[in-house]
C-alpha cells in the first residue's frame, strides 16, 4: 500500500504532465517518488533567458504538511541563491509556518521560476550577486553568460532523459567555487583593470564581450534596481 506522500506526488506529476509548463522539466528518479531531478529554464525576455539549471527535490513521507528541500545541481550566480549549498530563498521553502498544504509540486517549480528572473534584493543570501546586480547590470550579465557558456561545455552529457520513467545516474553538484575564479576576475576588478586580468585578454572573448554590449543596449532592463 502506497503512502499518503507518495499518492499525493503521484497526483503533482500527473498535473505537471498535463499543464505542460514551460521550461519546466521534472520527474521522478526513486520508486517512492521522494526523489525528484529537475530542469529549469529562465522566463523569456529575462536576463536568465536560455539558461537552464539543473535541481533536486527532496520530499518526506511528511508530505504536503512540511516542504521539500531544493537544491540547485547547477548553482546559479543569483542574489536569492545559497552560493554555498544551492539552496533557494523562498519564504515557503524556509519556513514551514509559511507552507499551506494547497502547494503542489508545479507550484514549487514555478515559484523557482519566477525567482530566478525576477530576483529580490531585499535581504539577499548572495551579497555578490546583489550588489553587482544593483551596480552594474551589463556587467551581471556578462558574469551570466561566461557561466552559462562553462556549463554548456560541462553538462552536454547530463541532459535529463525525455523517458519520465527512466533512473540516470547522480549528477556531480557544480559549486560556486568551480566558477568563482573566472567571473570574480572581472566582477571585482576596476574598470582600467580590466585589461590586465588573462581573460580579458582573450581577443576572442573582448569580442564577444562587447558584442553583448550591443545587444543589452538594445533592451530595456527587466526590473527596476532602484
Amino acid at each position: 500500500m502506497h503512502s499518503r506522500a507518495y499518492l499525493l506526488l503521484q497526483r503533482d506529476f500527473y498535473d505537471l504532465k498535463e499543464n505542460n509548463y514551460k521550461g519546466i522539466t521534472a520527474r521522478p528518479v526513486s520508486e517512492d517518488m521522494m526523489e525528484w531531478e529537475v530542469e529549469i529554464e529562465g522566463l523569456k525576455n529575462s536576463v536568465w533567458q536560455d539558461l537552464v539549471f539543473q535541481l533536486t527535490i527532496h520530499f518526506t513521507s511528511e508530505y504536503n504538511y512540511a516542504p521539500p528541500v531544493v537544491k540547485f545541481i547547477t548553482i546559479p550566480f543569483h542574489p536569492n541563491v545559497d552560493p554555498h549549498t544551492g539552496q533557494p530563498c523562498i519564504d515557503f521553502l524556509d519556513n514551514p509556518k509559511k507552507w499551506n498544504t494547497n502547494y503542489t509540486l508545479s507550484s514549487i517549480l514555478l515559484a523557482l521560476q519566477v525567482m530566478l528572473s525576477n530576483p529580490v534584493l531585499e535581504n539577499p543570501v548572495n551579497l555578490e550577486a546583489a550588489r553587482i546586480l544593483i551596480k552594474d547590470e551589463s556587467l551581471y550579465r556578462t558574469i551570466l553568460k561566461l557561466f552559462n557558456r562553462s556549463l554548456q561545455m560541462k553538462d552536454d552529457s547530463q541532459e535529463l532523459s525525455k523517458d519520465p520513467h527512466k533512473c540516470i545516474g547522480p549528477i556531480k553538484t557544480t559549486s560556486f567555487s568551480d566558477y568563482y575564479q573566472t567571473w570574480s576576475r572581472v566582477a571585482t576588478s576596476k574598470a582600467t583593470e580590466y585589461y590586465r586580468t588573462p581573460l580579458l585578454k582573450d581577443p576572442n572573448f573582448i569580442g564577444q564581450y562587447y558584442k553583448w554590449k550591443k545587444m543589452d543596449l538594445q533592451h530595456h532592463k527587466e526590473w527596476n534596481l532602484k
